[in-house]
């Protein structure tokens, strides 16, 4: 009997022991993520109304448990982070998926394909309200300023990539910020290293090309309007055609560009928007349009049926995914430097 007491108590004791190592290990993450915080990042706000972006910090104690996502390209870069528990929501759901992450983006909550304001925005409850710059406004198509958010006591996450000044390097600063900010640096860090290898996958293809194209963008939706955008600010969208040698004629004009004036650049190429993921015209009815005008016949891009698509968001989404849409350019551009 007295053996027989011995051993329970040994058990007994085993057991204790057990269950307080695993409380250790159960606690060990929860301790990390807590000497994690608080996180401190610079990031930006800008006036109401106002077209100058100021620097302003966040202060993070814990990660956000609730996103709010003003468009489809910022909820996807969230997805490759494994965040997709977090987002309550996603604004301006439009452009071209991504189909590494499009099954899990099928399945969060789109608020709109438009533009989403502030009170759809409060309407998911966030602690984050993160995504492209341009549309941080109190104006009826916006999530709302970062002071006015931040004076709710959201925080905010304004991606550097779409405030003047940024280029497709800052998407590799944001990752690392959204590391820091959720804690995940080294699912960051991994998909910084997946997209530089895009990179330089087109750097290297196009290496051999040595002068540059010029180009200009014809934002334009109706086959009867020619509209040129001459994206004089949009320094991540000139930066980003940098990477397929292609130089914006336009770049250092400053107000409108006229029709006539695009004839008298007479760039080597010209750009259009695809619509296709939206519904809207398609890039063949554009393209024959542009081709079929006789006020641009003379142009050399008319001429050399120079006229190339590319998704809206791979432009002005301000995403990682723009890399996509350069590479998809690139191919078409120059088929023979990617047998």
């Amino acid at each position: 009997m007295k053996k027989h007491l011995l051993l329970t108590a040994g058990i007994a004791a085993m057991l204790v022991l057990s269950a307080c190592g695993n409380a250790a290990k159960t606690s060990e993450p929860e301790a990390q993520a807590a000497s994690h915080y608080p996180v401190t990042i610079e990031n930006f706000t800008k006036a109401e109304g106002g077209t100058t972006w100021e620097k302003k910090e966040q202060v993070f104690d814990k990660a956000p448990e609730r996103i709010m996502a003003n468009t489809r390209p910022a909820a996807e870069l969230l997805l490759h982070l494994g965040l997709g528990d977090k987002i309550a929501g996603v604004g301006a759901n439009f452009g071209a998926p991504d189909p590494a992450v499009e099954s899990e983006y099928n399945k969060l909550n789109i608020l709109s394909d438009e533009y989403v304001g502030k009170e759809v925005t409060l309407g998911t409850n966030p602690d984050l309200v993160y995504g492209r710059g341009g549309l941080f406004d109190n104006a009826d198509w916006g999530v709302g300023t970062v002071d006015t958010l931040n004076g709710m006591g959201i925080k905010t996450y304004v991606l550097e990539s779409s405030v003047t000044g940024g280029t497709y390097d800052s998407i590799y600063k944001d990752i690392e910020h959204l590391g820091e900010i959720f804690n995940v640096q080294d699912k960051a860090e991994s998909f910084i290293q997946e997209l530089k290898g895009k990179q330089e996958g087109i750097a290297s293809k196009l290496a051999g090309i040595q002068a540059e194209k010029t180009f200009a963008y014809l934002h334009m939706s109706d086959p009867k309007e020619v509209s040129v955008y001459a994206a004089q600010q949009e320094t991540f969208f000139n930066d980003a055609f940098k990477m397929v040698k292609l130089d914006n004629v336009f770049k250092n004009e400053t107000g409108e560009v006229s029709v006539e004036m695009l004839i008298q650049a007479d760039p080597d190429v010209l750009i259009i928007p695809d619509w296709s993921t939206t519904g809207g015209t398609t890039q063949d009815k554009l393209k024959e349009a542009l081709y079929a005008n006789p006020k641009l016949s003379s142009m050399k891009a008319i001429k050399n049926k120079q006229i190339y698509a590319v998704d809206y968001n791979y432009m002005f989404g301000y995403g990682y995914n723009t890399i996509d849409g350069m590479e998809k350019l690139a191919k078409e551009m120059y088929p023979d430097l990617f047998k």
